[in-house]
């Protein structure tokens, strides 16, 4: 079974990001939740997942922090973490992606891209 962890400061946003998943093949992973960074790192110390969905602008402490935070942690380095945000900009997508975030979607995101996307990366259930 897979494990997911969607890190949001928005609950809506969260169950959103919940049902797509559901409907895109993993409906019957295993979903934890985080309202920001600081949280998502509490929780990755405790328990590891298979992959993280990360909002990039929240309070505390962002995506792109999280990433980073992630990504410099022998630990946590191997967790694939994708990211949504809302703002539609190349270059930041680009410099997400140099930082090791394996995608960058756009809010809202669009099913079939989440569906062909875990599809390619073999993380359907």
């Amino acid at each position: 079974m897979k494990k997911i962890l969607i890190v949001d400061d928005s609950a809506t946003s969260r169950l959103i990001m919940r049902r797509c998943l559901e409907i895109c093949g993993l409906d019957t992973a295993e979903f934890t939740e985080a309202s920001n960074g600081r949280e998502a790192l509490s929780i990755l110390k405790d328990a590891p997942v298979d992959m993280v969905f990360t909002d990039l602008n929240m309070p505390e402490m962002d995506g792109e922090q999280l990433l980073k935070r992630m990504k410099s942690s022998p630990k946590l380095f191997d967790i694939p973490v994708v990211i949504i945000s809302s703002t539609a900009n190349t270059q930041k997508e680009k410099k997400l992606l140099e930082k090791n975030a394996a995608k960058v979607f756009s809010k809202p995101i669009a099913l079939p891209e989440l569906r062909e996307y875990l599809e390619a990366i073999g993380q359907k259930d």
